[in-house]
């Protein structure tokens, strides 16, 4: 990957000061100083892309709403385009979308983000994170044009990581120590973890290498990494 490094990176924005995954939790965080955002993305049924953590919005699955039923219920819900508008207006966002996804049959995520991301003149500031192996198979495939990492909590997702197209891993800063970054790194890998709240942990993350932190705490993320 080709971002200059590390970078501090607010997890799904400023969830401490805003509703996270909102314009406003993600505007806070730019203006606070970090480098970019983590923002979390779901297919509706009628193919938007809407920015919001959970497999589902009180019991709705995302996947079986359309974005006009969506929007009555949470008008604070953003869709990808309003974030990358957003980003537009700060030159050194860089941005990690993580698509939401589970192993199994596709229902058009992939294609759906490739398209978006295709049509955004300034892709070179995203990459893609996912826990799901198969849909960074299927971007890869669509020739999605930026960066793909495996994201993953159990240290076995690493076994993983030899048969996927990923330029970079997003490991739970638990799993990480000196050594595993140094093992990471020599094998050509972007790391960016997450989720680090506390300063001094950013500063020992980043002393062993780590090129990216994630953190709900934009004042924490830039005492440590600043």
């Amino acid at each position: 990957m080709t971002f200059s490094s590390p970078l501090l990176l607010g997890h799904r924005g400023a969830p401490r000061q805003a509703r996270e995954n909102t314009l406003e939790s993600f505007r806070l965080a730019l203006e606070a100083g970090l480098d970019g955002l983590e923002l979390d993305l779901h297919r509706t049924r009628d193919g938007v892309l809407a920015v919001y953590h959970d497999f589902e919005l009180d019991g709705q699955p995302i996947a079986e709403a359309d974005w006009s039923a969506l929007q009555q219920q949470a008008p604070w819900m953003p869709r990808l385009e309003q974030v990358l508008e957003l980003a537009e207006q700060f030159p050194q966002a860089r941005l990690n979308l993580e698509l939401k996804s589970l192993p199994g049959p596709s229902d058009g995520r992939e294609v759906a983000l490739a398209q978006a991301l295709q049509a955004w003149p300034e892709r070179e500031r995203a990459w893609i994170s996912s826990f799901d192996p198969l849909a960074l198979i299927r971007l890869h495939r669509l020739k999605v044009g930026v960066p793909l990492a495996l994201l993953y909590a159990e240290p076995e997702m690493e076994e993983l990581v030899p048969c996927l197209p990923v330029l970079g891993v997003h490991p739970h800063f638990g799993l990480l120590n000196e050594a595993r970054v140094a093992a990471l790194k020599a094998r050509g890998l972007f790391v960016a973890t997450w989720t680090v709240n506390q300063a001094a942990a950013v500063r020992e993350l980043l002393a062993w290498g780590v090129d990216g932190v994630i953190g709900d705490l934009p004042t924490e993320l830039l005492a440590g990494g600043r």
